[in-house]
């Protein structure tokens, strides 16, 4: 799909094409289609991040908590995005040796618990052993420092799935 083309469909379909950009959450889509055209793809991502911005602290959390724990249940029983799925398949997350998905699956379960929400990271470019430790890292981080840091990883990935979807 072109900008383009994206541009000039009716709201119904820009909605329909760009609802998952940012994870089961296509009110981000919806707050940004009256806003076209977007004359780049960097104009519409930053739209996007401004509505994420402008949400407010429950739509954002609610956008957090939309997004699957890496490696965890919703990935064993194949109920992911399909962005998602291969997200972590590129990462090698479906090849973690048994010691790697414990430790996946532990600092998973440590990180929710301490912050209420699920470890997120654009896996892009990461390996297991660089999630691993980016997940270490984190989990000593401050609530408020972590969902900052959640909601920069989301538009990370928005940004590579737009990318992905417009030539």
């Amino acid at each position: 799909m072109t900008l383009d083309a994206l541009n000039q469909s009716p709201p119904a379909a820009f909605v329909a094409a760009l609802g998952g950009m940012f994870e089961h959450s296509p009110w981000v889509a919806e707050r940004v289609a009256a806003q076209r055209p977007f004359a780049s793809v960097e104009a519409l991502h930053a739209a996007m991040c401004a509505a994420v911005a402008a949400a407010g602290e429950p739509l954002q959390m609610a956008l957090i908590r939309a997004h699957p724990q890496l490696a965890g249940k919703a990935a064993i029983r194949g109920e992911l995005t399909a962005a998602s799925t291969n997200e972590q398949r590129g990462a090698g997350l479906d090849q973690c040796s048994p010691e790697e998905f414990a430790e996946i699956t532990r600092l998973n379960s440590d990180y929710e618990a301490r912050f209420g929400f699920p470890f997120i990271l654009a896996v892009k470019g990461h390996t297991r052993a660089s999630i691993i430790a980016n997940m270490r890292t984190r989990l000593g981080h401050a609530r408020e420092a972590e969902i900052a840091e959640a909601l920069k990883q989301i538009e990370r990935i928005a940004r590579f799935r737009l990318d992905a979807l417009l030539l």
